[in-house]
């Protein structure tokens, strides 16, 4: 049995699980919330769980430890995402224990990172961290979190709405860098994502058949992936390749950086200069995988040809990226416009065969 004891004005509990004893302050001058505490513990052992004090000493600087060893172990291509969303929650959850990360106080971060000029998709993707780090907590042998919070995540704005027409990507491509030409090319028809290119090697490349293909483990969701080169990018890859052959210095990479002796590194400088040259106004690189799923849907590919292309696994991504434009919408309503004529022609035809016949008769 436990027993109530008094450590100067603090109660305090001491219980046994196993014939092992456990001491433990309630933190209260009042012993009704020590006896509490003590019903609340020995019910815990009775249940064969580990009693809270067990949790109390784990802090979220542990569950944060353990879930990026997780991501190195597993070896996630987001682990450097996985690092800035700790860093951030570490900033207002660092030091407190298990029991203290609670629903007020997550939501009390939701309003920081909103005071902050977050977006509700980078404070879920903090918290979806935080809610994995927990779930990993619960599941360890033995548990270091005896339950997880409800953790509310914010309704996010996700229909993507950037997107180069053909005559802007013409006019920003002629602008930028000599090196990056050739790039955005094969961005603005593959619809790859930029790490996906920047790291593509002539070991990616077979130019007799005219194939790009990824391996699997080599994308963001680990599926191989293959594309054929239309006549331009087939063209495009040979001058590359013949270009390659002639510096001194061969270095692996399809579309290396301006010095030629590496890949591409940050070129947010010349990209933002050269959307103000070409007049497209502020244009992210990542408009051409939004651009390129369009192209294709429109042209008349598969939708599931379409994913496979460009590397989206789950429809709903999918959905996302095939944007209507206001031309998309104009042409529905032509296109409806002459369907309706068309209609209406052949009900005043068939109209007039029936009193034709009506009249001859």
């Amino acid at each position: 049995m436990g027993c109530v004891y008094k450590r100067g004005n603090i109660y305090w509990i001491k219980y046994y699980r196993h014939g092992k004893p456990y001491q433990e302050s309630s933190k209260s001058k009042k012993e009704s919330d020590a006896l509490r505490l003590l019903r609340n513990r020995e019910g815990e052992i009775a249940e064969g769980k580990l009693p809270g004090i067990y949790f109390d000493r784990v802090k979220f600087d542990d569950l944060a430890e353990d879930m990026l060893a997780d991501y190195r172990i597993q070896g996630r291509k987001s682990l450097d995402r996985a690092k800035l969303s700790v860093s951030h929650l570490t900033r207002f959850f660092g030091g407190y224990t298990v029991p203290e990360i609670t629903t007020p106080a997550i939501n009390q971060y939701i309003e920081e990172r909103l005071g902050d000029g977050m977006s509700a998709g980078t404070i879920n993707r903090e918290l979806s961290a935080l809610r994995r780090m927990l779930n990993l907590g619960a599941r360890q042998t033995p548990p270091k979190v005896n339950r997880v919070p409800y953790i509310p995540m914010m309704r996010e704005r996700n229909v993507r709405q950037g997107f180069f027409e053909h005559s802007e990507y013409l006019v920003l491509r002629e602008v930028l860098p000599e090196y990056l030409k050739g790039f955005v090319s094969f961005a603005y028809k593959s619809g790859w994502r930029k790490k996906e290119i920047i790291n593509l090697t002539w070991s990616h490349v077979d130019r007799q058949e005219g194939i790009v293909r990824l391996e699997a483990g080599e994308t963001k969701n680990d599926e191989g992936r293959t594309i054929y080169l239309d006549e331009e990018l087939m063209d495009l890859f040979n001058q590359l390749w013949e270009k390659r052959k002639r510096v001194r210095k061969i270095i692996p990479y399809v579309f290396p950086n301006s010095k030629g002796t590496g890949r591409i590194g940050d070129f947010r400088s010349p990209w933002v200069t050269a959307c103000k040259k070409a007049g497209v106004g502020y244009k992210l690189f990542h408009d051409f995988r939004r651009t390129a799923v369009r192209n294709m849907v429109r042209s008349g590919v598969p939708e599931r040809v379409a994913m496979t292309i460009s590397g989206h696994k789950t429809r709903s991504v999918f959905e996302r990226y095939n944007i209507v434009s206001a031309d998309d919408l104009k042409m529905a309503a032509s296109r409806q416009e002459a369907y309706l004529k068309s209609q209406m022609v052949t009900i005043q035809l068939q109209s007039a065969n029936f009193q034709s016949k009506t009249h001859t008769r």
